[in-house]
């Protein structure tokens, strides 16, 4: 006799879908909102001469301004009404998580379960509004140091600018939370993901491009293919790795039965954060600098130095990012995993990691074990996200595709990929436990 887990297994296929009423929905609902906000970065701001916005970026291009414009989908070339994209609304919940650690109103709130996570919602999208309203002002005076771009400099443009950027941001944020809500996945996730494989395309005949022209040698160019593969492959393995800590549950009375003890496994990731970290630390350096890259063109010596000393692959780059990805790699991790709350769970329910004494002793060896899984994650991460960038800068390669950008879409789509799954093995289900009722009522007749 096969067990349920067997015959869900046997039964599973992608044709399963099609039967999947709601899953269905759910995944239409979520491909519509992508394509809304596609369409979003081809609405220009107003006020801005398209010609000179292309010429400034021809001149500009090949630093931090190709990076914003990748994680942005295009937005940012185009100058479109969502060019600052989703980046405010993770600045805004990187302070918000900050805060929940650093001060006991908020720390109280995150207590309080759902009324204090509504709370904080609401925080961090008033903190987002004052973000997007200092980088519109930054960026409406930035566009108008550059010449011609701007058609009527003045008051009124960057007034424009600021509240159709505030609108575009928010726009995207609202967004985000109803795919989250009725779409299937991430809704924030999914949005970075769409703008990063939507710019793959053309990077990729870029590279094709400049090999025919000769700009490119064939051997970086195919460098390039089996190292872009051997990175998702990477990816991919690090993201399922996993260490199993055994969990023993002892032989116990129900009733008048005696159930036999039972051994289990509690699943720790080697990277529990994510992709969390490369985003949280892109979104710190990629918006000021590229802001302070519009300004370098006409700006102070100093501006220009800042930004060139701070370009991709340059050694103090390079360490601020790796910096900045262990500190949320850490930080992340103690938000979304308690070793003491997991400790007392396991002592409620009777379970023991065996030669562990179960409470405070059970607490320190989950913590200690979460350390060196944090630690060798950060590293997988910085690996993942520094390493190719430095590759990139050195062989003067003239876009950017970076580590940092296969990580999210390889992230993004295994979630996503995980969640169809679980609808589905949810449906099929809710199939078995139906046609056993049948067969039950069947019987008894």
């Amino acid at each position: 006799m096969a067990s349920a887990a067997e015959q869900l297994a046997q039964n599973f296929s992608f044709a399963s879908i099609g039967k999947a009423e709601e899953l269905k929905k759910r995944i239409w609902f979520a491909l519509g909102a992508l394509i809304v906000y596609r369409l979003c970065t081809y609405i220009p701001l107003p006020g801005i001469d398209a010609n000179a916005l292309e010429n400034m970026f021809a001149s500009l291009g090949g630093g931090f301004l190709d990076m914003v414009n990748t994680f942005s989908g295009g937005a940012l070339q185009r100058m479109s009404i969502i060019t600052l994209g989703i980046m405010p609304y993770i600045s805004a919940s990187i302070i918000m998580q900050l805060l929940t650690t650093m001060s006991s109103h908020f720390a109280q709130l995150k207590k309080e379960g759902e009324q204090g996570r509504k709370k904080i919602n609401q925080y961090t999208r008033y903190g987002t509004v004052v973000l997007t309203i200092v980088q519109g002002y930054a960026m409406a005076t930035s566009l108008e140091t550059q010449a011609g771009v701007v058609v009527d400099p003045g008051f009124f443009f960057r007034f424009t600018t600021v509240v159709t950027l505030v609108g575009g941001t928010m726009f995207l944020m609202w967004l985000g939370e109803q795919i989250t809500q009725r779409g299937i996945g991430n809704g924030i996730s999914l949005i970075i993901f769409a703008g990063i494989v939507a710019e793959l395309p053309g990077t990729i005949a870029q590279a094709f491009e400049l090999n025919r022209a000769g700009s490119m040698s064939l051997t970086i160019l195919l460098a390039m293919i089996i190292g872009a593969a051997a990175l998702i492959w990477f990816i991919v393995l690090c993201e399922r790795a996993q260490r199993r800590i055994v969990i023993q549950y002892p032989k116990r009375q129900q009733g008048n039965r005696m159930m036999q003890g039972d051994t289990s496994h509690l699943p720790m990731k080697l990277n529990v954060s994510g992709v969390i970290p490369p985003i949280f630390a892109s979104s710190i350096l990629l918006m000021p600098l590229s802001i302070a890259g519009f300004y370098s063109a006409g700006g102070p010596e100093w501006l220009t130095t800042v930004t060139s000393v701070l370009g991709p692959g340059r050694p103090v780059y390079v360490a601020l990012y790796i910096l900045l990805i262990v500190f949320f790699a850490f930080f992340y991790t103690a938000v979304v995993f308690n070793p003491e709350d997991t400790a007392d769970n396991l002592k409620k329910h009777g379970g023991f990691v065996p030669g562990i004494r179960p409470g405070a002793r059970t607490a320190e060896y989950l913590d200690y074990v979460l350390t060196r899984l944090t630690v060798i994650g950060s590293a997988y991460l910085s690996i993942v996200c520094v390493i190719p960038e430095i590759l990139i800068s050195q062989a003067a390669v003239p876009f950017y595709l970076g580590g940092t950008s296969l990580l999210i879409v390889v992230n993004v789509t295994m979630d996503t990929v995980s969640q169809i799954h679980s609808h589905l093995m949810a449906q099929q289900y809710e199939g078995l436990l139906k046609k056993a009722r049948i067969k039950g009522k069947g019987a008894r007749r």
